[in-house]
């Protein structure tokens, strides 16, 4: 895949320009690049991932693509609480599989925390539920809509898919935090 599959994927799920986005477990940031892009220097994103050198990484490529995008980098582990204003939307993209159930609960309850009402989460994901070494946990779509009506999400909606080499197929799904968070 390349920038502008990673662009495709975002893109139906991010509203416009501007806003304030994280992208949580955000490596060397392929899909941070593409939010950059879709949110243009109007918005901010938080990129946080637990790799510093890869963060480094990213930071020279946003540099060199979008330097008007204010991101800020943090060298954390997304499965801890952090401290982040209000977010507009989330972006997770091929880190979620990473985590245990339980693991994952726990932080996607953190994810929904740091949502506005009516904020966006963005999941990039392999659509199949049976995982590799490399790809541990993976979450079809099928998975994801129970996982996050289960974590609270409302109202999730496949974005799009892109054929993979690696496990067939990824797709993009958009879910909410809902409005009435009572």
């Amino acid at each position: 895949m390349n920038h502008a599959d990673h662009v495709m994927l975002l893109r139906s799920g991010v509203p416009g320009p501007g806003g304030v986005w994280a992208d949580f477990g955000s490596g060397t940031g392929a899909f941070t690049l593409a939010l950059a892009e879709l949110i243009s220097p109007a918005g901010r994103i938080f990129s946080v991932d637990k790799n510093s050198g890869a963060l480094r990484q990213q930071e020279r490529s946003l540099h060199a693509r979008f330097p008007q995008v204010a991101v800020q980098h943090v060298v954390a582990d997304f499965a801890r609480p952090l401290d982040l204003p209000l977010l507009d939307g989330v972006v997770m993209a091929n880190a979620l599989y990473f985590l245990r159930r339980a693991a994952r609960d726990t932080a996607l309850q953190l994810m929904r925390g740091y949502l506005r009402p009516g904020g966006r989460f963005i999941l990039v994901e392999y659509n199949v539920d049976r995982g590799n070494p490399w790809v541990p946990y993976p979450l079809s779509y099928r998975t994801w809509k129970e996982v996050a009506r289960r974590n609270g999400f409302a109202n999730t909606q496949l974005l799009t898919t892109r054929p993979s080499r690696f496990l067939g197929e990824i797709y993009s799904a958009l879910s909410w935090q809902p409005w009435d968070t009572e």
